[in-house]
């Protein structure tokens, strides 16, 4: 049983946006009130498991940095803000997880749940790397990876990263 346990859990609403290379999920541990401090390590070792090396942090708080740093991860924080403050954050995310993708750096980007705005940095993201052509294939492409569709937030944020 000790085995199982040392794999870790993985966290929830987990997908790969770029297999191997660049995934999503919800705040390892959880958030708000069903956050667990249990679960949030059994998530992190199961991220450092699977060959993970930097967790990127779009939380506007510092929640989970020390966690990560117990267990020797890697960790980046992007506070997101809501709002116009939006564009410059994704004016310097976007080339930093470029550069992190192509020197073979393997992330998990997360904000405290998988929902609108992850979904808009991500198809943002997908759009201001070239893998897409126009905002509605990005906004496309995240809808059918992650098995939900994107609100106006998302597509809000996929709009400010046509002009990046």
């Amino acid at each position: 049983m000790r085995g199982k346990w040392e794999r870790g859990i993985q966290p929830r609403n987990f997908a790969w946006i770029m297999r191997d290379k660049l995934a999503v999920s919800e705040r390892p541990g959880g958030y708000a009130r069903n956050h667990r401090k249990v679960r949030r390590h059994e998530e992190i070792l199961w991220l450092r498991n699977q060959g993970f090396t930097r967790i990127v942090s779009l939380l506007p708080s510092p929640h989970n940095l020390h966690a990560y740093d117990e267990l020797g991860m890697a960790w980046s924080h992007f506070p997101f803000p809501t709002g116009s403050e939006s564009k410059q954050v994704l004016a310097e995310l976007y080339p930093q997880v470029r550069h992190w993708v192509a020197s073979g750096e393997k992330l998990l980007l997360h904000q405290e749940e998988l929902g609108d705005r992850v979904m808009g940095v991500v198809a943002g993201f997908l759009l201001s790397s070239g893998l897409v052509d126009t905002g509605p294939h990005a906004v496309t492409v995240t809808e059918q990876i992650l098995h939900r569709q994107m609100g106006p937030a998302g597509r809000e944020l996929v709009a400010v990263a046509v002009d990046l």
